[in-house]
């Protein structure tokens, strides 16, 4: 059984990254050198719907919570670290909330 705060702060980790790779992807297609960033833009959408699946499997303490959280914790590191690579202050905000994320959801699966 998983400590219920430490549920609901990995819940509101996935719903704030969720959140930020959304507005990241879009803010990716608004920059001039949007070929540069397929790859943050398909990370950035691939990590919006893994944290939107895993907070709803949080919030049901779903019995494949631990396997779900360890794919959340490494979709969401490998979008930090792309957001990581660019400059712009969307993917850097981006970085920091997939890397917020990532760390909570190691906790849940181990």
């Amino acid at each position: 059984m998983v400590d219920k705060d430490v549920l609901n702060a990995c819940i509101a980790a996935c719903s704030r990254c969720a959140a930020t790779c959304d507005y990241c992807s879009v803010a990716c297609l608004e920059e001039d050198n949007v070929k540069e960033m397929v790859r943050c833009i398909r990370l950035d959408v691939d990590c919006a719907n893994v944290c939107r699946l895993t907070a709803g499997a949080l919030a049901r303490e779903s019995e494949c919570l631990s396997t779900m959280a360890r794919a959340c914790a490494e979709v969401c590191q490998a979008c930090g670290d792309e957001c990581g690579k660019h400059d712009h202050t969307h993917c850097q905000d981006c970085a920091r909330a997939c890397k917020e994320c990532a760390e909570l959801c190691r906790d849940i699966a181990a």
